[in-house]
């Protein structure tokens, strides 16, 4: 793959139309099922007043916590996902690419309870990012990351490196996606090299489904 970070950027450019009307109307399993309830109960169980919403997309989960009384900024790359966030409500959205983030050229704000990263860390270096979000926490706050779990999606290649997704079966025009693939101890690394230490650890599972659903990591 010639530049995957590029074209990671360029799909979601593409696909931004089409996750918001699948993330709105239901249309991804998983999520439906168990993730996103997985991700909201962790964050409810901490009891936050402000929270940051790393990769917010179309805003579902800003709607969610502000539903609930609880102050919720979001940050995403994309436009039209960060318009579509605005336009449902949540004006507390902006546009910010990784980078920018990562070197501090967007004010987002301080002093949050929990900053919270929804499938979101998607690139390969991420380290610098995970610094920056640390910084923006109280020094009791804590980073809340879901990802797919790395022992479910390894398909027999469990080592770091990039891979593809294509959205198959998905309803609506989709370009393929590139995405960085970690082991769970390159995870475990990452967060540790960003001045985090791992809190806890979830595996949300569906009680009909024999592998978990997500990788889920707090950590502080």
């Amino acid at each position: 793959m010639h530049d995957p970070e590029n074209a990671l950027l360029q799909s979601w450019r593409h696909n931004a139309q089409a996750w918001i009307a699948a993330v709105r109307g239901g249309a991804i399993e998983s999520r439906r099922q168990v993730t996103d309830q997985a991700m909201l109960l962790a964050i409810l169980g901490r009891q936050p007043e402000r929270v940051l919403d790393l990769g917010c997309g179309e805003g579902w989960l800003l709607r969610a916590l502000a539903e609930r009384g609880i102050e919720a900024s979001g940050v995403d790359g994309d436009a039209a996902l960060v318009a579509a966030a605005q336009a449902a409500g949540s004006r507390q959205a902006l546009q910010a690419s990784y980078a920018q983030l990562a070197e501090g050229e967007l004010d987002i704000g301080s002093g949050y309870d929990l900053v919270c990263a929804n499938f979101a860390l998607l690139h390969q270096d991420i380290i610098p990012l995970l610094a920056a979000m640390k910084a923006r926490l109280l020094p009791s706050g804590a980073m809340l990351i879901q990802t797919l779990h790395p022992w479910s999606v390894a398909d027999g290649d469990y080592q770091d490196g990039w891979r593809q997704e294509s959205f198959a079966g998905f309803p609506g025009d989709w370009q393929p996606m590139p995405w960085y693939f970690r082991t769970l101890a390159s995870w475990l690394s990452a967060l540790d090299m960003a001045g985090f230490r791992l809190l806890g650890l979830q595996e949300p599972q569906h009680p009909q489904s024999a592998v978990p659903q997500s990788l889920l990591m707090i950590a502080g």
